[in-house]
């Protein structure tokens, strides 16, 4: 039978957040087509489905079944498409409902296979049950068939020629899963002499198999013919197999990018970093192909080439490939609420009323949403009630301990595991040194600190890009250098490069939208409904438009959830103060 390999996942809740949508627009991307071109997703009748309708006949499913089907003599077979289709009839008969699917067919491995998802309803609309056997195994089998029928049996040479490849290789092979499942505990007997050819072809690739294994430390042969094979071989083999698949991985990244790396300057992560890395997103992926988190390759200024997985989507969102981003250990930062509640409390209570005297007094809230305010605090002490860290005791009294403010940020520690990520810069390298807009070049180079760029790899190139943009900003007349060779900057130089860009930007938009543009002025009030974004080479900037004009201000997270309603807020100092109105709380 031909071998194919089928990876089965079920996704609950799949129709009810963005992450749906995020990993039918990954498993799509550019790349992955025969030609290199964008996947093209494909049904059971459509040649090009789509997938807004597909996600949209699934928002309210329970759940939903995603599938790899990577069958190993992919290459040979006349037509993925047509392939995946007769899988998923057979599918389909065996389970005794018509399914709802969409499929992208991949060739940016060395070998093909097919993303399917599936809607978790039956054609009748009820909840589809998959048994966990069918999942593990039926699937699977039934896709060998498949690619048997159409390729015929695995022929001795063939067979032959697959294994002897596998000899060598630093990855838990079929021929290491077959020894260990004949071993005796750790030990393997193959002093007897087999009798017919095939049984000595089998010999002599466990011989060879293990005297590889043994030069790894991995087996051991302490009587003639017997092998003692390494507890930690199978653990020991698999994580060699995923690395050498990360650096390959990396090293198609890099040349993707027309960079060369050194391996040894590749630093593969476990987990968030532990110190702050600072480099250039060179590759944006699945971490697993059949989930949503991402893995993000960055060429660090540090001179190594960093891989970070596990990261959460929203968190990257801004990071396209040739942006600079900071990716750090999870924010562990105290609360700004947990501070207000430990300053409130006397002796270990903390009352609301209390508390929404003093923001009254205080008159310090923005939107005089005083009861939001104090709301959303009272919000913060159940959360942290349920972790058993404060206790109430009535509507109006709340019982916390004199280390609140450690112990919550402990708490929140514990309970966010996911890397901190900051995009430095949307604009990549190069067009930073040319931009009219205030650029994180700009930033680095008034803060006169390159201690931390290594004089090689991506920290070279930032070297010479500093050194670029200074000159660009002498020819401007935005710097001048003296006899003695230093450089000096206008004052507020980046204030002044971000309200070029803005009006610059912002007179081309008014052409376009026939509406005139008015440039928001530092301690000027902005109001009107938000209505998009723009990504600038100074930063993402939020538009919010009236009837009779527009303005670019400063975008935060926090404005998002206001697309397309009015919003009212005072730039202050190259940022904006929203307030968002009693139904949203206090601005953030």
């Amino acid at each position: 039978m031909r071998r194919v390999v089928v990876k089965t996942r079920y996704v609950q809740n799949a129709g009810r957040n963005g992450r749906a949508t995020a990993h039918l627009r990954y498993i799509q991307r550019d790349g992955t087509s025969r030609d290199g071109e964008r996947g093209q997703l494909y049904s059971t009748t459509e040649d090009r489905a789509d997938g807004d309708a597909f996600l949209d006949r699934g928002k309210d499913d329970r759940h939903q079944f995603r599938f790899i089907v990577s069958p190993e003599d992919g290459a040979d077979l006349t037509d993925l498409t047509a392939h995946t289709r007769d899988l998923m009839s057979r599918i389909e008969g065996d389970l005794g409902t018509k399914l709802d699917w969409v499929a992208v067919n991949h060739h940016n491995t060395g070998h093909p296979h097919m993303h399917v998802i599936v809607r978790g309803k039956d054609e009748l609309g009820e909840n589809l049950v998959i048994n966990g056997d069918y999942l593990a195994n039926g699937i699977r089998e039934r896709a060998s068939e498949l690619a048997t029928l159409e390729l015929g049996p695995v022929t001795e040479i063939e067979q032959t020629r697959k294994l002897s490849a596998e000899i060598d290789q630093d990855r838990f092979t079929r021929i290491d899963r077959a020894m260990t499942e004949e071993a005796d505990g750790r030990f393997l007997d193959i002093r007897h002499e087999p009798a017919d050819h095939k049984r000595q072809f089998n010999r002599t690739l466990r011989l060879r198999r293990l005297a590889k294994l043994e030069k790894m430390g991995l087996a051991t042969e302490p009587a003639p013919g017997v092998w003692e094979l390494s507890k930690d071989m199978e653990p020991t083999l698999r994580e060699m197999g995923e690395r050498g698949d990360i650096i390959r991985a990396m090293h198609k990244a890099l040349k993707a990018d027309g960079l060369e790396r050194d391996p040894l300057t590749f630093q593969i992560h476990d987990g968030p970093p532990a110190t702050p890395i600072v480099g250039r997103v060179v590759d944006k992926h699945l971490s697993d192909e059949m989930g949503e988190n991402l893995t993000v390759v960055v060429d660090g200024i540090d001179g190594r080439t960093h891989h970070v997985a596990g990261i959460d989507p929203a968190r990257v969102e801004g990071a396209r490939i040739g942006s600079v981003v900071e990716i750090g250990p999870p924010d562990t930062a105290q609360r700004p609420s947990d501070r207000g509640i430990a300053a409130i409390a006397e002796d270990g209570i903390y009352r609301p009323s209390r508390h929404l005297e003093q923001a009254k007094f205080e008159g310090r809230v923005p939107g005089g949403d005083y009861q939001s305010y104090v709301d959303a605090h009272v919000r913060r002490l159940e959360a942290l009630r349920r972790a058993g860290i404060v206790e109430r005791i009535d509507a109006d009294q709340w019982r916390v301990p004199e280390d609140l403010e450690s112990r919550a940020a402990a708490y929140d520690a514990g309970r966010n595991r996911q890397a901190s990520v900051r995009v430095l810069s949307s604009v990549d390298l190069e067009k930073q040194i040319g931009a009219d807009g205030a650029t994180w070049l700009d930033r680095r180079l008034l803060s006169a600190e390159a201690s931390d760029l290594a004089p090689t790899g991506f920290g070279q190139q930032v070297r010479d890009a500093m050194d670029n943009r200074r000159e660009h900003h002498i020819e401007r007349g935005d710097a001048t250098r003296q006899q003695q060779g230093r450089v000096f900057y206008r004052r507020n130089l980046l204030a002044t490069l971000r309200e070029r860009e803005v009006a610059r930007v912002g007179a081309e938009m008014a052409t376009n939208k026939g509406l005139p543009f008015r440039a928001a002025t530092d301690g000027a009030s902005v109001s009107g409904k938000f209505t998009g974004t723009v990504q600038l080479s100074s930063g993402k900037f939020a538009m919010v438009e009236k009837s009779h004009e527009f303005t670019l201000v400063p975008w935060r997270p926090v404005i998002d959830r206001q697309l397309s309603r009015e919003v009212k807020g005072v730039v202050q100092g190259g940022s904006v103060s929203w307030q968002l109105g009693k139904t949203r709380g206090i601005e953030i």
